[in-house]
């Protein structure tokens, strides 16, 4: 009771916008996005938002929270933006606008060193993901308050259980004048393509149809292969796949995506795999007519699976009538493997890594040995080794051995010199080994040949990060994240390096965009620690320290062995002001963990507040001590 009767709380009318597919609009033309964003910011919405005498209280890359002290201000600039911001796209090609959906509620909120928490910012934060795109979703209470003081409708859209909130809340967007509501855009009746993109292709991920949801890896899986084949057509311009990905599982209006994306040409399809056959559908669609140039279903034996692949990229070759040089035929044809199972396990392999725990990390490593046991050249699997033994041995050293992690990346290297997954795997394990700049030269290498791969910009940001250059590995974690819409692991990288450069808008910001990747993450796989204990860190550096220390448990009742999770631990109770509980976590982790996190230790501003004491110094001091002499 006591520390509730210093908090301070005031009522306020809060507003929560988003960008509308800013992580599509950033996989297109991060640096116009990016520029763009700051354009429209310091011309338009900050003047605006002053006018209304409101307070920009946090900016992240995507967005914006903002208070007032009148809710009627708050609607009355929300109205203002949302016109004019859609004067300002009027003329851009659909795959440049900036538009926002935003949402306003007036609710109570803890205020605390000029930053605002609670029910009051979530609630909304929620609305505005039930706005339309140039849209405004307001609550209850700001209608009531609102009443017919603006030249504005308001529609009724229901009651809506909103995340995370205990009681519904009733919902109203908002129509402007004669009540006539700002509408959802509508399906464009022509698209327009600009020059040079007259050969230009979006591959939408393919609908797993298998009645089995666990082989939504196998339809991913061959989405992915066909946008890497149609990628090696120099004449083609072909979307990327974190881009395309950001429609996965949403009605498809063909026109209207070919539009946002700038592209002519969608090719969309569906899997079906059942036992040892496989039914794959594909149609190719000129946006601009709105006809179909190709269609075919392939009813076939699994084993058939690389055939269907090139069938279908030749396909569309000869629809769009592009004469292949050699090189780009002979790379098409060539396969990563020929052996269906060990592709089947190296795809299985690749979901089981990317959740970064420990005992996920050694079933990924299972599947990748299988798949060459069963396929000795398959190169990707090789690599696929290496990365998890990798990240197994950040913290258990001992498990794998560094010669055992170089041969693998060696034989993945020998088999596809070209291969960015080896050229990332060998950087990790130069950098165990300590061999800084040959691991850097490495990871450069991997981004030169797959700018797009997801693990090379992970890496190379956190071998940035444990050499305290902060400025420059925040490209590489914004490129991870805008790659993978699910990742919560660069979130919470960004939210760290900004802290560490006293950034604190786009810290919390980041922080926002952790927490709520990492619950999604945590919905999907309650058995997982690893969303917990990152959202855990999220959560204490938007200062929510009950719910921080909430996660905090959850995570070592997932896993109570996770030395990842007693180490984020370790942070959460640094950041909340608990060191001796800090203290006796790293007391336990730190005697299990690599060389290389002797660095990230000395980086990492989430120890900050322990850092200075004789308990933490001596434990770095005896863990440096134990280095040396094993070396």
């Amino acid at each position: 009771m006591k520390i509730e009767g210093l908090l301070e709380r005031r009522l306020t009318a809060i507003l929560a916008a988003d960008v509308v597919g800013y992580s599509r609009l950033m996989g297109t033309d991060e640096a116009g996005t990016v520029a763009a964003m700051k354009r429209h910011r310091r011309e338009f919405l900050e003047p605006k938002i002053a006018n209304h005498k409101g307070r920009v209280v946090k900016l992240a890359g995507d967005g914006m929270l903002v208070e007032f002290s009148s809710v009627v201000n708050a609607v009355a600039c929300a109205a203002e933006i949302q016109r004019g911001m859609l004067a300002r796209n009027e003329g851009l090609p659909r795959s440049r606008r900036i538009e926002l959906r935003i949402g306003v509620h007036l609710g109570d909120v803890i205020v605390e060193d000029g930053d605002i928490f609670g029910d009051g910012v979530n609630v909304a934060a929620r609305l505005e993901g039930l706005a339309e795109p140039s849209g405004i979703a307001v609550s209850a209470s700001v209608r009531d308050h609102v009443g017919s003081r603006l030249d504005l409708g308001f529609v009724d859209k229901g009651e809506h259980a909103l995340k995370n909130i205990a009681a519904s809340v009733r919902v109203y967007t908002i129509s402007f004048g004669g009540g006539v509501a700002v509408q959802k855009p509508a399906e464009p009746t022509a698209v327009t393509v600009e020059p040079g993109y007259e050969l230009s292709v979006a591959v939408l991920p393919f609908t797993n149809m298998s009645q089995d949801p666990e082989q939504e890896y196998f339809s991913d899986g061959i989405t992915e292969d066909i946008i890497t084949d149609l990628s090696k057509i120099s004449r083609l311009h072909v979307v990327a796949r974190n881009t395309v990905f950001t429609y996965k599982g949403k009605p498809v209006k063909v026109k209207q995506i070919a539009q946002e994306l700038g592209v002519r040409f969608i090719l969309e399809g569906s899997v079906r795999k059942v036992g040892e056959r496989v039914r794959i559908t594909g149609q190719l669609i000129d946006a601009q007519t709105g006809g179909h140039l190709w269609a075919d279903r392939y009813d076939r034996e699994l084993t058939d699976i690389f055939t269907i692949q090139d069938e279908i990229t030749h396909a569309i070759v000869d629809q769009l009538r592009i004469k292949l040089l050699p090189e780009e035929k002979k790379a098409i044809e060539s396969d990563p493997t020929t052996s269906v199972e060990a592709y089947t396990y190296y795809l299985r392999g690749r979901q089981f890594s990317r959740t970064w725990t420990r005992p996920y990390l050694l079933l990924a490593r299972r599947m990748f040995l299988k798949a060459v046991e069963l396929d000795p050249k398959y190169a990707r699997a090789y690599a696929g080794i290496a990365e998890c033994e990798c990240a197994i041995r950040d913290w258990h050293e001992k498990e794998f051995s560094l010669d055992s992690i170089l041969e693998m990346s060696a034989r993945a290297l020998a088999l596809d010199s070209n291969l960015a997954e080896a050229h990332a795997s060998r950087g990790l394990a130069l950098n165990h080994q300590g061999q800084t700049e040959e691991a850097g030269r490495e990871f450069r290498q991997a981004l030169a040949l797959d700018p797009s791969l997801y693990e090379a910009n992970l890496y190379y940001g956190r071998f940035l990060f444990a050499l305290g250059r902060f400025q420059e590995a925040v490209g590489f974690f914004q490129r991870a994240a805008e790659i993978r819409p699910d990742d919560y692991f660069s979130p919470i990288h960004l939210m760290g390096c900004y802290f560490s450069l006293g950034m604190e808008a786009e810290r919390q910001g980041w922080a926002r965009i952790g927490i709520e990747r990492a619950e999604r993450a945590l919905e999907r796989h309650p058995e997982n620690a690893s969303p917990a204990h990152r959202g855990a860190l999220a959560l204490a550096h938007m200062g929510e320290p009950e719910r921080a220390k909430e996660w905090v448990t959850r995570a070592l009742a997932i896993d109570p062995d996770d030395v990842v999770a007693q180490y984020n631990a370790a942070c959460v109770y640094s950041l909340l002001g608990d060191g001796e509980r800090a203290l006796d976590l790293l007391e336990t982790v730190v005697p299990q963990s690599s060389c290389y996190h002797l660095l990230w230790f000395q980086q990492d501003s989430d120890l900050d507040a322990i850092r200075d004491h004789p308990r933490f110094r001596a434990l770095l001091d005896a863990f440096g001590d134990q280095e040396a002499a094993t070396r």
